[in-house]
């Protein structure tokens, strides 16, 4: 079974969604929902989208991952399939802590899919791959 949180999260990434694609907006009412359900992460993953920091990597694979550039200029190479950032924050608030669903790159992420605004960069199936070892070996 399924935490309600998570599918509370689900449904409002959804009407933001559906929002955004009909009047290029978020309602303020949703952006309430955002700030209640993910804390102060919202505001900066809001930011994030703003300054459009989000970039899907594609590979012809299939294979996906999301480079965010965080508030301090550093590159964070996330993984939505896993739910997964290194940053910090979410070793400490999501990981160690249990105090968040996600980090603040993880929720701009969604956001940028939710209202059709990641940059895409089309990778090779060798650069995915050496990205991949990378990360593993941090």
């Amino acid at each position: 079974m399924r935490p309600v949180l998570f599918t509370v999260a689900e449904v409002l990434l959804a009407d933001i969604q559906k929002a955004f694609e009909e009047t290029s907006q978020i309602p303020d009412d949703l952006l309430l929902a955002l700030k209640f359900v993910f804390g102060p992460c919202a505001l900066q993953a809001l930011d994030l989208v703003d300054q459009r920091s989000v970039t899907c990597l594609s590979s012809p694979s299939g294979r996906k991952a999301f480079q965010v550039t965080g508030g301090s200029g550093h590159l964070y190479t996330c993984f939505v399939s896993c739910h997964y950032c290194p940053c910090p924050a979410f070793a400490y608030s999501v990981l160690r802590r249990n105090e968040s669903l996600l980090c603040k790159h993880i929720l701009a992420v969604y956001l940028c899919q939710a209202m059709g605004l990641c940059q895409l960069d089309n990778v090779s199936n060798q650069q995915m791959s050496m990205l991949l070892a990378r990360m593993t070996t941090q």
